[in-house]
């Protein structure tokens, strides 16, 4: 080997070392820069002498007595007097009732349904880890669904209003036999 090669294999070793060196350093700058400095553990007795002594000091102040109001006046400040107004004779609307929703389940997922006079309707719906929700009917109309497709199974709830609560119906098929 020629001692020119076996130079240039040195400063590159010469330099990747200094890289990494420098990539270390940096790294370590970065990370005493975010982490918090290090905190001393305390005992439960330290917490409790601390809540104490805490606790002790609040009373105290609450205790003291306040010092009057200091007046540039002479005579004692009065807070204004409002004069009264005749209440109105009828109360205000009472705010419309909202549907009641339920939370309804199912292996594919879950859903929140609600009932309108128009029927039942989802307001939200969350597949369960593994299914992805496809074909949704959200309402309102007589049936509100929802599929869940995994892998082996599609779970499809058919919610429907019966009484002004919604209910749901749930099939599981099987799918993609191999």
């Amino acid at each position: 080997m020629s001692a020119r090669f076996l130079a240039g294999i040195g400063a590159w070793l010469l330099g990747v070392g200094a890289a990494t060196g420098v990539s270390l350093l940096a790294v370590s700058a970065l990370g005493q820069g975010f982490a918090p400095a290090p905190s001393q553990q305390l005992t439960v007795a330290a917490v409790n002498r601390a809540l104490a002594s805490g606790a002790a000091a609040e009373a105290t102040q609450s205790a003291a007595p306040m010092p009057p109001p200091v007046s540039s006046s002479a005579t004692p400040l009065t807070p204004p007097t409002k004069k009264a107004s005749p209440r109105p004779s009828a109360s205000p609307p009472a705010p419309a009732p909202q549907p009641a929703t339920t939370v309804l389940t199912s292996v594919g997922g879950t859903v929140v349904a609600g009932c309108q006079s128009a029927g039942a309707y989802l307001v939200t719906w969350s597949p369960a880890q593994g299914y992805q929700a496809t074909h949704v009917v959200r309402g309102p109309a007589a049936t509100a669904k929802v599929a869940f497709a995994g892998f082996r199974k599609l779970v499809t709830m058919v919610v429907t209003c019966s009484g002004g609560a919604p209910s749901t119906s749930t099939t599981v098929s099987n799918w993609r036999d191999e």
